[in-house]
């Protein structure tokens, strides 16, 4: 991935976080986005394949990290931040690449989508519910 490439999808992940309703782009303030061409291998492991194979790198689009808020006890102290991890070799790769003349559009969309997913486990959904609301 070029430099170019890395900034250009920052632009499109600012301009996702721009759009956002005031609610959830405030919880962005307290929640950090971590934004990486690729999970470490540590994170690959997680989701090590039900016949032992590891995914590819970039199958993976984004993570959220940390409790949720439904999961949060009064007595929740010392706890990392909850914290979501962007892919953009996953989301590149699941928005088709770079090439053609709607790319940046299905990148700017992908990107979306996974940033909603990854807010939605912060507020408890699980991947059925994000599937049902089409943040799969």
């Amino acid at each position: 991935m070029t430099q170019a490439e890395r900034d250009k999808f920052d632009s499109l992940l600012e301009e996702v976080i721009e759009s956002l309703p005031p609610g959830i782009a405030k919880l962005l303030d307290e929640m950090p986005v971590i934004v990486e061409d690729f999970p470490a291998d540590d994170v690959l492991e997680e989701f090590r394949n039900a016949d032992g194979t590891l995914p590819a790198r970039d199958e993976l689009c984004g993570l959220h990290s940390g409790i949720a808020f439904t999961d949060r006890a009064g007595d929740d102290t010392g706890d990392l931040p909850a914290g979501i991890y962007m892919y953009r070799e996953g989301i590149i790769a699941q928005a088709g690449g770079w090439e053609g003349p709607e790319a940046e559009e299905y990148i700017l969309d992908e990107i979306e989508i996974t940033l909603l997913h990854e807010i939605g486990h912060q507020f408890g959904l699980d991947e059925d519910d994000l599937e049902r609301l089409g943040y799969q």
